[in-house]
């Protein structure tokens, strides 16, 4: 696509989501945008189809990785059910294999019904929560630590927020790196988008010795009381901490804002905050899934993350939509080393690329799966030994946002 084209591709994605895009937007967007990964599809000289791919790096287990993330996939609605979607999918998946690029990919659906039958699995699982702030007493032997709190306009925080947050990624799964561009978007405050409420906020933890330890942003809100009214709503966008003090010390700021009755919020499913409550029934919370997983190359990517326990498995594969990745394969870790290979082994467990993309970053597991009649132990033993090396301490999870390359 040429760089004259780009806008009028880029509103017509935002269209097929029922977005507008001003002109501030879509210059942040074209920065982000690298033309070279990105596909358009055009009826004459009209942008009809189109999908993007921003490369980036991707906490995994263990380490990180290449991934690429796909993002800006959309086709008008005079051009649907004609393959457009699929096309591009499979074009996207065959030059990542074929040029030897990222070996995992990644994507947070609009509609969670799509992309399994392109191979990507649900990979993490976001939290959302609602906290009554009203109701939310922290335990006396919560430690708070002796840092601080400071407010901060979005320009003076900035170099702290990136700071905290490369520490934060390098050890939480499911993170991915920001570069400039990235965080010019994911801190853009277009007003159009705030759905009636307030300009961003941002709150930055220091502890005892000066050092910036954590971070939230956030916004005030309202929503409906069900009386003819409205009750005040802190919308908390992203919480980064480095320290459990740092943690508890953000939290109890949002909830000692006053006019508020509810906290919204969505973080990982082990969000420590109940356990911090005298009452826990004060955060009610629901599951949903958010960043979708496809291991582009099998191999690389199974042998590019880390595992809790040395075993030796070999897996079949199936992958309907990436005919290269099915076989068997031989996955083994001995404590120095990682190897994932193509072998005529007899297999331990039979599955698929989406299961092999739902359990890659340790959230979902083998076991679950295997409940779900989606796996098939061939081994007795295997499949219990496979959920246990893919597990990983804390959930993974993706730190807030819509569109996954961007933020």
């Amino acid at each position: 696509m040429a760089d004259q084209e780009f806008e009028s591709w880029a509103r017509m994605i935002a269209d097929t989501y029922g977005m507008d895009r001003t002109a501030e937007e879509l210059a942040d967007q074209r920065a982000a945008t690298d033309l070279s990964r990105t596909l358009a599809a055009f009826d004459e000289d009209v942008p009809v189809a189109g999908a993007s791919v921003y490369s980036r790096t991707l906490t995994v287990p263990g380490g990180a990785l290449p991934v690429a993330g796909i993002a800006s996939v959309g086709v008008a609605a005079t051009h649907r059910r004609r393959g457009l979607l699929t096309a591009m999918m499979r074009a996207q998946l065959t030059d990542l294999y074929e040029n030897q690029r990222e070996p995992i990919a990644a994507l947070r659906p609009s509609e969670a019904g799509i992309y399994g039958r392109y191979g990507y699995g649900p990979a993490t699982l976001g939290n959302v929560m609602r906290c009554d702030r009203r109701a939310l007493r922290f335990r006396p032997d919560t430690d708070f630590g002796q840092g601080t709190v400071r407010l901060l306009t979005v320009d003076q925080a900035r170099p702290l927020l990136e700071k905290v947050y490369d520490q934060v990624r390098a050890m939480a799964v499911g993170w991915p790196d920001r570069r400039p561009e990235h965080w010019t978007v994911r801190l853009a405050d277009y007003p159009h988008r705030r759905g009636g409420a307030t300009a961003l906020r941002v709150v930055v933890h220091h502890d005892s010795d000066g050092q910036a330890t954590g971070y939230a942003l956030y916004r005030h809100g309202s929503t409906p009381d069900g009386l003819g009214g409205s009750a005040g709503v802190v919308q908390m966008v992203e919480l980064a901490v480095l320290s459990t003090q740092a943690h508890a010390a953000l939290w109890r700021f949002i909830a000692g804002i006053d006019l508020v009755t509810w906290i919204d919020f969505e973080g990982a499913v082990d969000e420590p905050l109940p356990h911090m409550l005298v009452d826990p029934r004060a955060v009610r919370s629901a599951p949903v899934d958010r960043l979708w997983v496809r291991l582009v190359d099998v191999d690389r990517a199974l042998a590019g993350r880390g595992y809790a326990l040395p075993f030796d498995l070999v897996l079949d594969v199936r992958d309907d939509f990436c005919p290269w990745n099915s076989g068997r394969h031989r996955l083994s870790a001995d404590g120095a080393s990682i190897r994932c290979e193509p072998t005529t082994a007899p297999a331990d467990l039979r599955l698929t690329a989406v299961e092999l993309g739902a359990a890659f970053l340790g959230g979902t597991t083998l076991a679950s799966l295997a409940m779900a009649g989606r796996v098939e132990e061939l081994r007795p033993g295997a499949l219990s030994v496979a959920s246990t090396v893919f597990r990983i301490e804390r959930q993974p999870c993706y730190p807030g946002g819509w569109a996954f390359p961007l933020y």
